[in-house]
């Protein structure tokens, strides 16, 4: 990713402006709705997540979701629910849930910046990979589920496995 020219935002700046050059820096195709929201979308090994930007200057933080492609059949949600408690038991920052109107999985986190000088690019460029590395690191669980017809505790287990060796 090219470098930017500054590292934080000026204090009353909105870091929208600084995470619409983080993510024009990737490449990747975004939308600037306005001066509170911003939708992306990027690439993954499973699929395109769909990025969520919402700054409130009210509260100084910054809420970030990060979608799935990938849609949850009604009689499938309860199992989806208990994998999502189970993941989220794993995970340090950030949370999985359901947007239950759609019935997708979703990652869910904020960066707080009251009382600090400005967003910085380290902490917002942190929010996305952490969103999309849990995000690739859970999708074979969610898939497990879904489509491999195993419980929620064996899918959860079977994406986590890390392989040695060679085969």
């Amino acid at each position: 990713m090219p470098a930017l020219n500054f590292t934080t935002t000026p204090k009353d700046s909105n870091p929208l402006d600084l995470m619409e050059q983080i993510v024009g820096g990737y490449e990747w195709a975004f939308d600037r709705r306005n001066d509170s929201e911003m939708a992306a979308e990027a690439p993954g090994k499973w699929c395109d997540y769909g990025l969520f930007f919402s700054w409130s200057r009210e509260v100084s933080a910054m809420h970030f979701t990060c979608t799935f492609d990938l849609k949850v059949p009604h009689a499938q949600r309860r199992n989806l629910f208990e994998l999502v408690a189970l993941a989220n038991e794993r995970l340090w920052i950030g949370h999985f849930g359901m947007d239950l109107d759609n019935g997708m999985p979703l990652f869910r986190h904020a960066v707080l910046l009251r009382g600090a000088p400005g967003a910085s690019v380290e902490s917002l460029e942190d929010m996305i990979d952490i969103a999309l590395t849990e995000c690739e690191r859970f999708y074979p669980a969610f898939q497990f589920v879904l489509w491999g017809g195993k419980s929620p505790a064996e899918a959860l287990e079977a994406a986590m496995l890390d392989c040695a060796g060679m085969a």
